[in-house]
């Protein structure tokens, strides 16, 4: 069994994700079962989405500290999903920060140093700068591809089975972007399992 979360805040295309992954397990001939969280997500709330796959899955919720891989496209929300996260888990950061509303309103503050937490505290995790990637490929929005793209290096799938998936779950117009901005995730320097 193999148990992947997403995690974002709305518009970031968590769940765009977590379908192109579901996608690629199944036409690798998985079981596959997804749970969606939307939250606030068209205010810019958290959005969640749990992946699992194996040979036969019989529930979609990935229970506290048995993620094999969370995959959080927003820092505070790394943080959020943490308690998830198995012993020998890896956990996939990009820098991005999105601040929520009570920051906006300047009812709190935006935690310091959560990086340096997230690297001290947790074994296995990549926190990612993705901006220059972004500036490339021309399209912040293709944050989730990339962040995709890294995730890739840990599992088992085929760069054919990723590239068959995002070409069926993405509007034809838009999958030559989204495959550059896989490959560049794909690409990115990270320490393979």
């Amino acid at each position: 069994m193999t148990n992947v979360i997403f995690a974002g805040v709305g518009g970031q295309g968590v769940i765009l994700a977590s379908k192109i992954l579901m996608e690629t397990a199944k036409n690798a001939g998985f079981d596959v079962k997804e749970s969606e969280v939307h939250g606030m997500a068209q205010r810019g709330g958290s959005v969640d989405c749990h992946v699992r796959y194996a040979k036969q899955v019989y529930s979609p919720l990935i229970e506290k500290g048995t993620a094999d891989y969370v995959v959080s496209l927003e820092l505070l929300e790394a943080m959020r999903k943490l308690e998830y996260l198995s012993d020998g888990g890896t956990l996939i950061v990009s820098k991005f920060r999105h601040d929520p509303a009570p920051v906006e309103a300047g009812l709190e503050q935006y935690p310091a140093d959560l990086e340096g937490w997230l690297t001290s505290n947790v074994k296995r995790c990549y926190i990612l700068e993705l901006d220059s990637i972004l500036k490339e490929i021309g399209n912040r929005r293709a944050l989730n591809i990339v962040m995709l793209g890294v995730l890739s290096n840990f599992l088992e799938f085929t760069l054919e089975d990723w590239k068959n998936a995002i070409a069926k779950q993405v509007k034809e117009k838009f999958v030559e972007m989204n495959l550059a901005a896989f490959m560049k995730g794909r690409e990115y320097p990270v320490l393979k399992k």
